[in-house]
């Protein structure tokens, strides 16, 4: 198949990249750079299925020729970048998913949308499942990223029922693993660059709150059998397993071999106090749930930063 991928030299969108390459596909990879990197995508440039486009979708994009997908990955996805980049953020989630859904209706494509475990916002139940609403502030500091991919699904169902567009929405929960940003603030890669660099651990809160986290080859796995059916409704991608923010604090300490103290700070304004997908749906029609336990998954991890920071 003939792919279009946006986002695709950020962290996941490269892993993906790649995956579908070696599963025989042409890839066309478009990414402004300003968190993606194309050092992410270095050696698929000298692929022939491969072409790379330094573009900021939230303008109008041309693509010569057919196309069997288009799979939205652009967006600034980390609260640290998307804090400074608010209107980008938005820009990204609005009129970038606005343009990969018209490129998808003029080429005939499938279109499948990176949504995020965000939409939740700081959630009410527990589990979260796909049909819980959310408990979003669309007017807090995090309002730019929750309501941009709120809006970005509201985008692909209008197209789905307008255009009778063919869509998938992946609700993609906390992912890890090489290729992350060292300074996108996001939890892993800070406590795994400060414990390689013998600086403080800082745990934003207490500690107690907690996350689950999916390695990036897990995740990609999720993804590849979503495009593979025909179901047009979100689906929750992301590892049930929960950990408290402090246990995987101490766990980088001991991975890394870190003598790091751990300080605490403020916790950040609207920042989730809980993070589990409910991934029922996932196993009944994707037939997938993650297989890397955190351990390993870190280890990886770790190994990439010490090659790269």
């Amino acid at each position: 198949m003939k792919i279009l991928i946006t986002g695709g030299a950020g962290f996941i969108g490269s892993h993906l990249c790649r995956r579908l390459l070696n599963d025989g596909h042409n890839v066309i990879c478009v990414d402004n750079c300003i968190t993606g990197s194309k050092n992410n995508i270095e050696e698929l440039l000298y692929n022939t299925n491969f072409k790379f486009i330094e573009f900021d979708i939230s303008e109008s994009l041309y693509i010569k020729g057919e196309l069997d997908w288009v799979l939205h990955f652009a967006s600034i996805a980390s609260p640290k970048h998307y804090l400074g980049y608010p209107i980008k953020t938005l820009k990204s989630g609005l009129l970038g998913t606005h343009n990969c859904l018209g490129i998808a209706k003029h080429k005939k494509a499938k279109f499948f949308l990176a949504s995020t475990s965000e939409v939740y916002g700081d959630p009410l139940i527990h589990p979260q499942i796909e049909e819980y609403w959310g408990n979003v502030n669309s007017v807090g500091v995090r309002g730019c990223y929750d309501e941009s991919k709120r809006a970005a699904e509201a985008l692909a169902y209008a197209y789905m029922r307008q255009h009778d567009l063919n869509v998938r929405v992946a609700r993609i929960f906390n992912t890890y693993g090489p290729n992350m940003h060292p300074d996108d603030g996001r939890v892993v890669s800070n406590f795994i660059v400060q414990g390689l660099h013998g600086k403080d651990i800082t745990i934003f809160g207490d500690g107690s709150q907690s996350r689950s986290f999916c390695y990036v080859d897990d995740l990609i796995e999720g993804i590849i059998r979503l495009m593979d059916i025909d179901y047009q409704m979100p689906i929750n991608l992301g590892n049930p397993s929960e950990f408290s923010i402090s246990e995987l604090a101490n766990l980088v300490l001991k991975l890394t071999n870190s003598k790091s103290k751990i300080k605490y700070s403020d916790l950040p304004e609207d920042d989730p106090r809980q993070r589990q997908p409910d991934i029922k749906k996932a196993i009944q029609m994707l037939h997938w749930e993650p297989k890397v336990i955190l351990e390993d998954g870190l280890k990886e991890t770790i190994e990439y930063f010490k090659l790269t920071t």
